[in-house]
């Protein structure tokens, strides 16, 4: 009798599965497990409802997580499965977080259908006024020269390098470092900038 009570709920749970589709992604953020651990991952594929991380520390089955991932933000869940090299969340969310999570995913994964390189999809252009504030990410602010802007990103002139990954705030917007140039470095921003702000608040501080 309890194994034919348990059948309903099993398959409201195979449902609720199978409406949240998985969307293939290559995204970095960063997590925090339950006791205040942080640390940077890869989502590789996610749903409204969930997703998969490649992490270097996984926590225990249940455990509370919260992740910062890029395009997307604050997201909290709890671990549902360990696999190699990771571990797969669920993703607590109200209904209109849901719904702008999928529009977002449909976003991104109709991007990778085009094949835009994630740096290049949007032209770039040579800010009016190409000199920037750069805060590094060690809190030191620094005076920069903008080589090239775009929606999604920016090029930085600086003697400065910091790490492929690291976060940094150029004017008001944040952005990661996602190549070293001969002279600087390129930052993907962390959220597409509205063409008409862009140079306003890459270029304010």
């Amino acid at each position: 009798m309890a194994v034919a009570e348990r059948r309903p709920s099993l398959r409201a749970l195979n449902e609720d599965r199978r409406r949240h589709q998985r969307v293939n992604v290559n995204l970095l953020g960063r997590y925090m497990l339950a006791d205040r651990r942080e640390f940077p991952c890869q989502v590789v594929n996610m749903s409204p409802g969930g997703m998969a991380l490649i992490a270097p520390v996984a926590g225990a089955p249940g455990e509370r997580v919260i992740a910062y991932v890029d395009h997307l933000g604050r997201l909290e869940g709890h671990i549902a499965r360990l696999f190699q090299n990771g571990f797969a969340m669920t993703i607590s969310a109200t209904a209109r977080k849901r719904d702008k999570l999928a529009a977002q995913l449909t976003w991104l994964a109709n991007r990778h259908i085009l094949g835009l390189p994630e740096d290049r999809r949007h032209g770039r252009v040579v800010p009016r006024n190409p000199i920037g504030r750069l805060i590094m990410p060690n809190g030191v602010n620094l005076t920069c020269r903008i080589i090239d802007v775009s929606e999604s990103g920016a090029g930085i002139a600086t003697n400065q390098r910091p790490p492929i990954g690291s976060l940094v705030t150029l004017g008001k917007v944040q952005g990661r470092v996602v190549r070293h140039l001969e002279d600087g470095f390129a930052i993907e921003f962390t959220r597409l900038q509205h063409p008409d702000f862009l140079e306003e608040n890459v270029c304010g501080g």
